[in-house]
């Protein structure tokens, strides 16, 4: 008897991948949620500093759209 966990791993080999175990910030610990404030507040203002960045995003924008 096959195991439902190994029939459901079993589609994704077929179709050509593999599983990878990867590790990501814990959202729970304390700080977390200040820090993605903190380098929000970074990118912002790097956005707001560079005045060629909308026209940069609207080319790519442009980019995608003819392909």
């Amino acid at each position: 008897m096959v195991s439902v966990v190994r029939k459901g791993r079993e589609a994704p080999k077929v179709a050509g991948m593999r599983p990878i175990r990867i590790w990501v910030p814990d959202t729970r610990q304390p700080g977390f949620v200040e820090e993605c404030r903190r380098q929000s507040l970074l990118t912002a203002q790097a956005d707001k500093a560079d005045s060629d960045l909308g026209s940069f995003m609207d080319d790519a924008l442009a980019d995608l759209d003819h392909k």
